[in-house]
């Protein structure tokens, strides 16, 4: 158990010893410390371990980092893998990386105050950071590049339509890994080795088997015999919850369809950071709800300045959701793996900038993979034009 909390505390740096600020009777300490924290939490992520935070708010751009974008996975290509692992079969199985950005190497020279409580009477030594840590603005960063190089040496090659996704083929075995952060999704048609990959990963770092796929960024994975039924219903309990809408009387549809939102100069002034909130937990719920996708996207465009008649459009939306909270999207087993495209558009749609609105679905084999409404950027002098 030491010896494992000594290979993550080398995150520190300072010549010989990791800890140089540290008398050697403080170190041994903190490793004690850190230690019984760990066996108390069954060898999982131990409370203590919050303590080692950088302040990144003090960084310099172009002194302590450079670039900071760390790619993730896109939901539509989470959805695409999963349907397509769905209509052939393939196991799906799910990882979750402990302490991920603590794995990440740092490029830039960057020292770190001694931790509060280990400071030695009055003197002014600090830590020469070796690993990445939690609060460094480059930190993600680092964590993705440590683990795409980890992938390319065990003869995975990058997608260059999704930079989170990386593929293995040899003959007839074929894998597929998707990250997002620190979480892991791993497809294939070979569970042998799929276990080998799994193997490698924990030698490489420290990883948590979570087994088949159940749950992925607040999505249920639900397996049924037509398929995989993705699905929200604790997000959307949770946000009838905060709305205060758990009460409320239940509606069939979650906009009229001669519904017409304009600015509403006339109308009250409402909350705007409650208005806020709620469109932005509505837009991640789109992930499986296409069916609200359309009122979202009209209601969505008066976040800077909202009114009555626009926060009454987003309570008719939760009462849509009150009707179903549990409705998903399923993504059969059976239809092949055809793409199917469907488009649709309205005419002079937004009273005020008379433009358009588009909106569009994509199946595979009849399971719903993207779809999206937008506005059209252009005022179209025709519907023939619109379209």
């Amino acid at each position: 158990m030491a010896m494992k909390y000594k290979d993550m505390s080398d995150f520190v740096l300072g010549g010989e010893n990791p800890m140089p600020g540290l008398s050697s009777e403080q170190y041994q300490h903190f490793l004690d410390m850190f230690a019984r924290e760990i066996a108390k939490n069954n060898d999982s992520i131990p409370p203590i371990a919050n303590m080692g935070v950088a302040k990144g708010f003090t960084q310099l751009e172009g002194i302590d980092f450079h670039d900071t974008f760390a790619p993730v996975a896109k939901l539509v290509t989470v959805r695409t893998l999963l349907a397509t692992a769905t209509k052939k079969s393939w196991a799906i199985h799910q990882l979750d990386v402990n302490n991920a950005f603590l794995h990440g190497d740092l490029n830039e020279e960057i020292y770190m105050k001694i931790p509060q409580g280990f400071e030695k009477g009055k003197e002014n030594k600090v830590c020469r950071l070796k690993k990445s840590l939690y609060g460094l603005k480059q930190a993600s960063r680092n964590w993705y590049q440590k683990f795409t190089s980890a992938l390319l040496d065990v003869g995975f090659k990058q997608s260059k339509a999704d930079h989170s996704l990386f593929i293995f083929k040899d003959r007839d075995v074929f894998l597929a890994a998707l990250i997002y952060v620190d979480d892991v999704i791993i497809v294939g048609n070979d569970t042998k080795r799929i276990e080998e990959t799994k193997g490698f990963l924990n030698d490489r770092f420290s990883i948590k088997d979570l087994g088949v796929l159940k749950y992925f960024l607040g999505i249920k994975v639900a397996r049924t015999r037509e398929g995989l039924v993705l699905s929200q219903r604790k997000y959307v309990l949770d946000i009838l919850e905060d709305a205060g809408m758990l009460g409320c009387r239940p509606s069939a549809f979650p906009m009229e369809q001669s519904l017409k939102l304009s600015k509403g100069d006339d109308e009250e002034r409402v909350d705007a950071g409650q208005h806020r909130r709620l469109i932005g937990r509505l837009l991640y719920l789109q992930a499986t709800r296409p069916d609200i996708a359309h009122s979202v996207n009209v209601t969505s465009q008066f976040v800077a300045d909202p009114r009555q008649n626009h926060m009454e459009a987003v309570k008719r939306v939760l009462c849509y959701l009150k009707t179903t909270p549990g409705q998903g999207i399923l993504l059969p087993k059976s239809g092949g793996t055809n793409l199917t495209a469907y488009s649709d558009s309205d005419w002079l749609g937004c009273p005020d900038t008379r433009r358009s609105r588009n909106g569009y679905l994509l199946l595979i084999g009849g399971a719903p993979v993207s779809w999206k409404s937008k506005k059209q950027s252009v005022v179209s002098r025709s519907s023939a034009e619109s379209e």
